[in-house]
């Protein structure tokens, strides 16, 4: 069993941390990155052509990342594959040892660096979840018996400070029905507005793990409030930022960080740190919260 699985059900606070893989073919920089991570977190989420740009693949990065010990959270999304490949890549990520999936839509191609790619868009992220989770009950889409059944603990992503919010609900109950048994977040920077989002759905009764995407620069979080659907990084935050000397920017991101993760530890299951490059920062934000995951 996957140990993500394990430490959610048993109602352990967890830590997952994230991985870009590279454009290119050389490995070792992403995956030194997650070997960094080995001792701070339980899973570590690999993205999938994040933000629609040409990368590895999240599969191959998943399976070196087993390959070493580490727990992949295998991110699929249904921009680029059909409902066939969709499926056919599932089968492969078992059969290479991932058990984590986050099932996600994924950004329009318009959004990348290939803005002329066709996009596939066959399921939603909501019927991805629904084609996993039939795969584990030992069917295709179509309703054909597999010679074996995987049995992946799958997750999918919510967004607590969009506005408005009840849509973002409304998606999380159909994405429990078709299967989710975590959620992970968009961007927290408001923790107060989490805390209301986490009051709405507690009901629910789904473990979610409340993502934190370390703060680099004002410019930074001023770019996220203007281009990112569902993230709203306040303006006090955005002035500590601008008051912070360039050479004191990662310090003064930990201490951020670190913050946010206190302030909705008591209301989550878990946090998900996004690092955007800055992944050696990881251990000094778990350290300074101290969280043991």
């Amino acid at each position: 069993m996957s140990k993500l699985k394990q430490a959610l059900e048993s109602g352990r606070f967890v830590v997952t941390g994230e991985i870009g893989p590279p454009k290119g073919v050389d490995l070792d920089k992403c995956l030194q990155d997650a070997q960094m991570l080995r001792e701070h977190v339980t899973a570590i989420n690999v993205t999938d052509l994040q933000s629609a740009v040409l990368r590895i693949g999240s599969l191959a990065v998943s399976a070196r990342l087993i390959e070493r010990g580490l727990e992949p959270v295998y991110q699929l999304t249904c921009r680029d594959r059909n409902r066939l490949a969709l499926q056919s890549d599932l089968l492969s990520a078992w059969s290479l040892g991932i058990e984590n999936v986050l099932c996600i839509t994924g950004d329009h191609p318009i959004l990348g660096d290939h803005s002329e790619a066709k996009p596939v868009y066959d399921l939603d992220s909501v019927q991805l979840l629904k084609a996993a989770s039939t795969l584990n009950q030992g069917h295709d889409m179509a309703g054909h018996e597999l010679e074996s059944a995987p049995s992946f603990f799958l997750g999918a992503v919510v967004t607590p400070a969009a506005e408005p919010l009840e849509p973002q609900i409304i998606k999380m109950k159909k994405k429990i029905e078709a299967g989710a048994k975590f959620f992970q977040t968009q961007a927290i920077y408001e923790p107060e507005k989490f805390e209301q989002f986490m009051s709405r759905i507690q009901g629910y009764k789904v473990p979610v793990i409340a993502g934190i995407v370390i703060l680099k620069s004002a410019a930074m979080a001023k770019f996220m409030n203007a281009n990112v659907a569902g993230i709203s990084v306040p303006e006090s935050i955005i002035r500590e930022m601008e008051e912070t000397a360039k050479e004191d920017r990662r310090k003064k991101a930990v201490e951020l960080a670190a913050r946010i993760i206190r302030q909705v530890e008591p209301f989550c299951q878990g946090v998900h740190i996004m690092p955007l490059g800055w992944d050696e920062l990881v251990p000094e934000i778990i350290s300074e919260v101290g969280v043991i995951p």
